[in-house]
């Protein structure tokens, strides 16, 4: 994964971000590589930099269709991976590789736990300090009101409990739904249309909200993404059990449990009580796979969640431009 075949200009990685506006070289990049049909609606990627300083191995530009994140956790976890994995870090023979990687809303750490050949096992995220913002927020929707609260994991976030939704089931889904530990939940593949325009509808709704403003740095402002949560109860050995889905930007889906999201989630449990000291949130996604989170430590400017999760490489690709191609840098139809 070599730096991008552009200059990208700025002193630290928020900084570039900032500058990565429409119009500049590293934005139409962006665009050519995440619009069809290179990419799609949900394609998501990382620009590699330099480090602000020699702190960090080095720095990312996290993109997406509609522009650049502030942080993204799976995709930590990805580099970190890919670091060692590629030799770009060296692995420490005590099996534990230490990647540090400065993104725009702070400096984080993937800590690669490797196997006996070297290869990547599992990843932890270890995130900026993450807190819970407000709680109860009201926010009207086609639904009715729905109540939100918003968190801090190194982008803002709109948390939605899915029980609390009001109006019809989801998709007919509801607590009587069956399943093997009694509640089916509402984050459901079949559920995603209807979850994608609600989470549209939240984010839309809390735009001008004042707690959505970063209180030190007004580039991190504002809701990246809507998160609806399952409360799933406690597992046998005491983890605690959610799933969720993330609806980020105008409306991309997250694929994976969220990174960010998660340590948004670890923050908000830990300040209301309900993720007791030294418990486990076993973080799942709309399609099954799972991230397990806890508090690392706690600080003035929040509680530091790790994330655990694992990445694996599935391709390396060559991205050409024909000349003749009169649709450069493509479309998007969402």
């Amino acid at each position: 994964m070599p730096e991008p075949p552009v200059d990208i200009p700025g002193t630290s990685v928020a900084e570039r971000r900032q500058l990565a506006m429409p119009g500049s070289p590293v934005d139409d990049l962006r665009r050519l590589l995440c619009f069809e049909p290179r990419g799609h609606a949900d394609m998501y990627g990382g620009f590699i930099t330099a480090p602000d300083d020699d702190g960090a191995d080095f720095g990312v530009l996290f993109w997406h269709k509609d522009g650049f994140s502030t942080a993204c956790g799976h995709g930590t976890m990805a580099l970190g991976a890919w670091a060692v994995s590629s030799g770009m870090v060296p692995v420490d023979p005590s099996e534990t590789t230490e990647v540090t990687i400065d993104v725009p809303s702070g400096r984080v750490r993937a800590q690669v736990h490797t196997d006996a050949q070297g290869r990547a096992a599992s990843v932890d995220f270890v995130n900026v300090p993450s807190r819970l913002i407000t709680a109860g927020i009201t926010v009207d929707t086609s639904r009715g009101s729905v109540s939100v609260d918003l968190a801090w994991g190194g982008a803002i976030y709109a948390l939605v409990d899915t029980a609390l939704l009001g109006g019809t089931p989801l998709g007919g889904s509801g607590a009587d739904s069956g399943g093997a530990d009694g509640y089916r939940g509402a984050v459901l593949p079949e559920n995603l249309t209807e979850l994608i325009g609600l989470g549209r509808e939240v984010k839309a709704g809390l735009v001008d909200h004042p707690d959505t403003v970063h209180p030190e740095d007004a580039r991190l402002s504002g809701v990246y993404g809507t998160i609806f949560v399952d409360r799933l109860g406690t597992l046998p050995g005491g983890e605690l059990h959610q799933r969720n889905v993330t609806i980020f930007a105008d409306g991309q889906v997250d694929r994976s449990p969220c990174g960010s999201g998660t340590a948004a989630r670890v923050a908000a449990l830990h300040a209301t009580g309900e993720l007791g000291a030294g418990q486990t949130l076993v973080h799942e996604s709309i399609v099954g796979t799972r991230f397990r989170a806890r508090v690392l430590e706690e600080t003035a400017d929040g509680v530091v969640p790790v994330v655990t999760g694992s990445a694996n490489r599935v391709a390396t690709s060559t991205f050409e431009i024909d000349p003749l191609d009169d649709l450069v840098p493509g479309f998007v139809l969402r």
